[in-house]
């Protein structure tokens, strides 16, 4: 019987998280179990381009795979597991984030007088379904027409300008959303698209509701092969204002849905909070704009976030970069520094990647003292260039997150192996065929970069942290080794 949910057999691990800290000579490449290096040789991939470590949770043994663990490689998402527990540590797993809604006026018999400001706290889920729920709440609590402007406060973060397609040229995807100290809807706009067979048409379905922008609600239909029908669409997004589709879609494609990241990110909470404010029945006499909170102005109602144990989930199983820049931000928007004999937030500050860099690592040599070498930060999403990890270092982290007070809530944000989430892939390369099921792993992709680590459980019962690394032009098609890495690691009879 496969085994889907690890969470029992790899809580309460009793060595101590440091016991493998001391410096360890890199393997042989006869050590290196062949389906690897026969995987990296399919790929074209020198086996020195990766690093992979496999140790046992429990006892102070040496581990079973330790190759170039201490070279630091960028880990693509795999930095998320970084972030993830560092916050889960400091923060702890039922914190929220506050979004809360003012006023400079008065509120009387359903009306606002004034200005409504809504101040971000960073929530990296502030989602349609509870923007909705918030402004319904709005309305119970009086505030049914606004006679001045709802004005939005994103000052809880710091951050420098950002052009979308600065990372890989990519500015439509939704990945290279940026984050926001009012972060709505991931800024992301979602199409949809429904053919009618008995009508041969093609309804077009989006979200989020978006004030002055117009979208097609009907493309083209055709009976053709579906092949590329992004492509076929011949999408025109560079008009902030209109959506069109100039090409056509084959019925024969079914369904399907394409997220894209909206063009003009600047105005994208503007417009969405008008439409969805309209939506739920308020009225709004003034515009939706930018702005900063007054200190004179009173507090209506504070909304909070989902807690830290949900959005890591969503972090780790899905991979979302904008939601882990979120949360990397909110640790220096909450610590100045981390110390955790305090461990108490300070004043409200505000977060930036700089600040957030430096309490991750402070919060590492707290953990791991000097000896388990700390991470080199960028973001905290690996969605980076310059961000670096050792394999020795994240098995270190694995560990330690093993053994803690928030192991379950950690391990189960993890993908399973085959089922779930980005390594649920593993199935359909049909490699790693005793792991599905048996293994709760973070992937990372990049361009040059393939990644996992996560937790194994043998076939003898023996749990294990599973890392490996690959840094290479053709990364990709070397995530086969990384499947007969965790391959290996399970099937330990």
């Amino acid at each position: 019987m496969k085994r889907f949910f690890l969470c029992a057999c790899l809580l309460g691990c009793s060595a101590s998280p440091f016991a493998f800290a001391q410096a360890l000579s890199p393997a042989s490449s006869k050590n290196i179990p062949s389906a690897i290096t026969q995987a990296l040789a399919r790929a074209g991939v020198p086996l020195d381009a990766g690093s992979f470590e496999v140790r046992e949770l429990n006892g102070d043994k040496s581990p079973r795979l330790s190759y170039k663990a201490a070279v630091a490689m960028n880990p693509a998402s795999v930095m998320k597991l970084v972030t993830a527990y560092s916050a889960l540590d400091i923060l702890g797993p039922t914190f929220t984030w506050k979004t809360g809604f003012y006023t400079n006026g008065a509120l009387s018999k359903g009306v606002l007088t004034g200005n409504l400001i809504i101040k971000g706290g960073g929530d990296p889920k502030w989602v349609l379904e509870r923007i909705e729920e918030n402004f319904k709440t709005l309305q119970t609590l009086g505030v049914q027409r606004i006679t001045g402007d709802i004005v939005l406060d994103n000052s809880v973060f710091d951050l420098p300008e950002k052009n979308s397609a600065d990372f890989d040229g990519e500015p439509m995807r939704p990945y290279n959303s940026a984050p926001d100290g009012l972060l709505v809807n991931f800024k992301a706009l979602i199409l949809k698209f429904v053919p009618d067979p008995q009508t041969q048409t093609i309804r077009v379905v989006s979200e989020p509701p978006m004030a002055d922008v117009a979208i097609d609600s009907q493309v083209t239909a055709t009976t053709d092969g579906c092949g590329d029908w992004r492509s076929g669409l011949r999408a025109d997004f560079s008009n902030p204002n209109k959506v069109q589709f100039n090409g056509s879609y084959s019925v024969r494609c079914g369904e399907n849905t394409w997220p894209v990241a909206y063009i003009e990110p600047a105005s994208y909470a503007i417009r969405v909070v008008k439409a969805m404010h309209k939506a739920s029945g308020g009225v709004l006499d003034g515009k939706v704009r930018y702005g900063t909170l007054p200190r004179t102005a009173l507090l209506l109602w504070q909304a909070p976030s989902l807690p830290l144990s949900q959005i890591i989930a969503d972090v780790n199983k899905y991979s979302n970069n904008v939601m882990a820049q979120q949360v990397f931000l909110t640790l220096s928007a909450q610590y100045s520094t981390f110390n955790s004999s305090l461990h108490l937030p300070g004043a409200p500050r505000i977060g930036n990647f700089a600040r957030s860099a430096t309490t991750v690592q402070n919060w590492w040599r707290e953990r791991f003292g000097r000896i388990v070498k700390a991470p080199i930060l960028d973001n905290g999403s690996g969605l980076s260039r310059k961000e670096r990890i050792t394999v020795q270092s994240l098995s270190e982290l694995l560990r330690l997150a093993a053994s803690s007070p928030h192991n379950d809530v950690f391990i189960n944000s993890l993908s399973v192996a085959g089922v779930d989430g980005t390594a649920a892939n593993m199935a359909r390369r049909g490699i790693a065929v005793n792991a599905i099921g048996n293994a709760q792993l973070k992937t990372g992709t990049l361009r040059d970069v393939a990644a996992v680590a996560g937790y194994a459980i043998g076939k003898s019962g023996k749990r294990y942290s599973v890392v490996g690394l690959i840094n290479h032009p053709n990364a990709g098609a070397a995530r086969p080794a990384l499947d007969a890495l965790v391959e290996w690691a399970v099937v330990d009879e």
